[in-house]
């Protein structure tokens, strides 16, 4: 593993880490493949509601796209065992292969609501068994005392596609309609790929481990349990995962269409100020280096994103639906970069894509989680239920801080 003179803190040093050329390939792979993401995210999650016009079918739609999530635990022990570099060719390889088939069905009038879901299905397994291999080479290619900054840069890159994908996915859905929107993304896919092949086999670590895959995930577990600050850093994952970003995800077309009145580049322009925030939120924690109480600010982030989330399902103005969405932005820049930091400085290197692998599957109850909250919002509506998941986080994060206190000190 390279290890690299810590950046100085400051405006200079956001960027600092892209100095190295192989991270900055593979961050520049990441704006692309994430783009296609967001785009396809919008313009799929828009298609599904336009087709059904029910929340709990979103709902459905979103916890299938997002159930590779729960294969992290055996994404993480590959990560451990094999060249990540090429596990994530292999993953921008389906990804384009993927959203290539649903452009063609969308463009021949082939894509009904069951082929939305088997598309959205088919993508999540290109993007989430990939990313215990994807947060853990950034490890590998800039070293420990780069690593915040490094994974501000591609939270930030991650915020640079939400601001672009929705924007251009809402704007080519009004202008010429959805199967240019998915071509899009297909191209993004393609650019994704191409920047990866420079690095195959580079300043990766590959570990010629004879130990079965199972029998690596249950010991990875075991030595995860025994770490305190390990184990509440997940515990605020899942929590988030939970009450949260279930809600981002599925009933952003419902907010916007329901309770603001906008059309699909309405709805673009949302995801777009949450992005711009979020992009600024990255951009001031890649600023501050190598800084102490990164716990405290994961929490406390964490936390403000439930109070700010409680705040939007209360609104029906446009101006301050923006507004919201911009500092929701910034809190979730907070959870985002710092969640995946933590976890790494916690925990062994040898551990580092296990690790990674059961933050996937702390993320992976997000499905679930989907669909629990579509019933209720079925039931009760969006906004009590967005109001209600976001003060039970609040109060969550609270109890978490005073049993685990530690973390808030943790630097």
């Amino acid at each position: 593993m390279l290890r690299q003179k810590p950046p100085r803190r400051g405006p200079g040093a956001a960027l600092a880490s892209l100095r190295n050329r192989r991270f900055a390939l593979l961050w520049l792979s990441n704006l692309f493949f994430f783009g296609g993401v967001w785009n396809q995210t919008l313009v799929m999650g828009w298609l599904v509601y336009e087709t059904t016009r029910s929340e709990f079918l979103v709902a459905a739609y979103t916890a299938i796209r997002l159930s590779p999530l729960l294969f992290g635990p055996i994404a993480g022990a590959i990560a451990d065992r094999y060249d990540r570099s090429r596990l994530l060719i292999l993953a921008s390889t389906w990804a384009f292969a993927v959203t290539a088939a649903v452009a063609v069905l969308a463009a021949v009038g082939l894509l009904p609501y069951w082929a939305i879901v088997a598309g959205g299905f088919a993508l999540g397994l290109a993007q989430s068994p990939a990313q215990p291999a994807r947060a853990s080479m950034v490890l590998d290619l800039v070293g420990r005392e780069n690593l915040s900054n490094a994974n501000a840069l591609n939270s930030m890159a991650m915020n640079v596609t939400q601001v672009v994908g929705p924007a251009a996915g809402g704007a080519m859905i009004a202008a010429v309609g959805a199967p240019a929107a998915l071509w899009i993304s297909t191209s993004w896919f393609a650019f994704s790929l191409f920047l990866l092949l420079p690095l195959r086999g580079q300043g990766t670590v590959v570990r010629s481990a004879t130990e079965p895959v199972f029998a690596m995930i249950a010991s990875g577990f075991r030595a995860i349990g025994r770490n305190r600050l390990a184990v509440a850093v997940l515990l605020v994952t899942l929590a988030a995962n939970i009450l949260i970003w279930p809600i981002y995800q599925s009933f952003m077309p419902v907010f916007a269409r329901e309770s603001l009145g906008l059309d699909a580049a309405g709805l673009g322009i949302l995801l777009t100020c949450c992005g711009a925030g979020g992009l600024v939120g990255s951009l001031i924690i890649a600023g501050l280096g190598d800084f102490r109480f990164k716990g405290a600010l994961f929490v406390g982030g964490t936390a403000a994103l439930g109070a700010l989330w409680a705040a939007f399902s209360l609104t029906h103005t446009t101006t301050v639906a923006y507004v919201l969405m911009v500092v929701i932005g910034l809190a979730s820049a907070c959870f985002g970069v710092l969640q995946t930091t933590l976890l790494l400085m916690t925990t062994e290197p040898a551990l580092h894509g296990r690790a990674l692998g059961a933050q996937e599957l702390a993320i992976g109850v997000m499905p679930l989680a989907a669909v629990a909250l579509g019933a209720a919002a079925h039931a009760v509506g969006v906004g009590i239920t967005t109001l209600s998941a976001g003060l039970v986080l609040v109060a969550a994060l609270v109890v978490l801080a005073a049993r685990v206190p530690e973390l808030l000190r943790y630097g």
